[in-house]
């Protein structure tokens, strides 16, 4: 039977911190004592050897205690508005605040086990390296390798129940579903495999996926709803390929990435305008037009202000226009001005041009762009932000790899992708085909995992990791959404990200 996250359950798992929060003292006084109780269990259960916490749990109790001096802080109160510290003293005095979720009580109530030393996650009966103190040499070694096997084979089963794009089951019925895309576009196979026809064949609306991919009636409504919103919509033919049953746990991974859900459309149900404006305050870190920079030898570069496909979970929501939408190319004197500012600025090594998705543009225009880029000296590295690889791999032709490969001059100027690569069915043959071409060629390419909840299955994104890296892909970092109330659904507890 699974928890009911609750006030109540918060209120049984631990009576000390009953005793602090429900002291008569004052929010500042308890906020103190509170501290010093989560340092204390910080410190003293790393230096207890006597206590019997498996050493990887103790790396629990730590990551616990991080997350616990940035909950109370008041600096986090006054950012977000709200204060955690306040609402746990309030429920412990009997007059909680019913209109918390379910989810904010989880959150709190696991982190106050895992601070409390309760979750013991790596059992003896799993781990029993301990056992091997008994033993020397080859015999130690043999228990430890036997052991070793279990905890492979531990993996193994979990990771593999996570597909991928490149299992032949799921190739053969893709290759069928292209065949059917094909059909409803007038296509040829001879077209699949030219990116301008994606491009031309964009579905915008709930008619022309439909004609795609299988589609469930919420899913209708939901699409049709987005387009009478004016939300800006759109996924590419290569995507909609990926798409299985509606039914399935592995698809609903996939069309998470681009199908909104009713949640979002009702917080932005005035359109466009009911998005968090400008939630990043990048407005505050541009310096210039189409500029930036939060970072001291990093800044971003926005030339182009749309993509072929729009994720829903797209932090730049609120100024990215619909696919190919026009106006969405920055006019040349606006980008020669950003140019100049980079020039005037030493301190900028490195630039990342992003937007909007920049290899939508044609190879003319990314060239001009990427020529004026490197003939600034103190330019180090270039990288560029793009899903393509995962939304239209055809895009990476010989003469656009050969294009960004001649920017390259090893230890002097690095030329690299950073894409999101989301889950194991987006690996397929086209993606790798795609790196291939540009690992030849010297090309580093990274992902930046968006850690959303529709891709937080345990193992789901180990599975990612280890896929990737096959294909020639390094795992950069994972990315934490920040909380847009439009993307409400998709975030993931702070717990559990930790444990990621």
């Amino acid at each position: 039977m699974e928890n009911q996250y609750t006030p109540e359950l918060f209120r049984s798992i631990s009576d000390e911190w009953n005793s602090i929060l429900g002291a008569d003292t004052g929010i500042e006084s308890i906020r103190t004592e509170l501290l010093h109780h989560i340092n204390r269990r910080h410190f003293y259960s790393y230096s207890d050897i006597e206590n019997d916490v498996h050493d990887l749990d103790l790396v629990v109790i730590r990551d616990c205690a991080r997350v616990w001096r940035g909950l109370i802080h008041p600096r986090s109160e006054r950012l977000a508005g709200f204060s955690v510290l306040e609402q746990l003293i309030n429920v412990v005095k009997g007059r909680p605040d019913m209109s918390l979720s379910e989810s904010f009580w989880a959150e709190a109530y696991h982190l106050v086990r895992g601070i409390e030393g309760k979750v013991r996650f790596h059992q003896k009966a799993l781990f029993s390296f301990s056992d091997t103190a008994e033993l020397e040499g080859r015999d130690a070694a043999n228990l430890r390798s036997h052991e070793l096997d279990q905890i492979h084979k531990l993996l193994e089963d979990r990771t593999r129940l996570f597909r991928s794009g490149l299992e032949p089951e799921i190739e053969k019925a893709r290759d069928e579903r292209v065949g059917r895309i094909l059909k409803a576009a007038g296509g040829s196979r001879h077209d699949w495999n030219d990116w301008r026809w994606h491009l031309r064949n964009i579905a915008r609306d709930s008619s022309t996926l439909a004609g795609y991919a299988d589609l469930g009636p919420d899913e209708l409504k939901n699409i049709d709803r987005v387009c009478s919103a004016a939300i800006p919509f759109g996924v590419t033919p290569y995507y909609a390929s990926l798409f299985q049953s509606p039914d399935s746990g592995e698809d609903a991974s996939v069309r998470a990435q681009v199908l909104f859900p009713g949640s979002y459309i009702d917080s932005c149900a005035g359109g466009r305008d009911g998005y968090a404006e400008d939630f990043m305050l990048e407005g505050n870190t541009s310096p210039q037009d189409l500029i930036t920079r939060r970072y001291p030898g990093i800044v971003i570069l926005k030339p182009y202000n749309s993509c072929p496909q729009i994720c829903v979970y797209c932090q730049r929501n609120w100024e990215i226009n619909g696919p190919l939408e026009e106006g969405s190319m920055a006019d040349e004197k606006q980008i020669a001005s950003a140019i100049n500012w980079i020039r005037e600025h030493e301190a900028v090594t490195e630039v990342l041009i992003t937007g909007g998705d920049p290899l939508v543009m044609s190879d003319s225009r990314l060239r001009s762009i990427l020529t004026e880029l490197a003939g600034i000296g103190h330019v180090e590295r270039i990288r560029i932000g793009t899903r393509i690889p995962v939304t239209l791999p055809m895009r990476f032709t010989d003469s656009l790899c050969d294009m960004l490969a001649s920017f390259r001059q090893p230890g002097r100027r690095e030329i690299a992708l950073i894409t999101h690569i989301q889950h194991p069915i987006e690996v397929t043959s086209d993606l790798c085909a795609a790196v291939e071409k540009l690992k030849s060629r010297g090309v580093s390419v990274y992902n930046q995992l968006v850690f959303t909840f529709f891709i937080s299955r345990r193992f789901e994104a180990v599975r990612l990791r280890s896929l990737i890296r096959l294909c020639g892909v390094d795992p950069y970092y994972s990315f934490y959404p920040k909380g847009k109330l439009e993307t409400a659904d998709y975030r993931v507890p702070i717990a559990r990200m930790l444990q990621e």
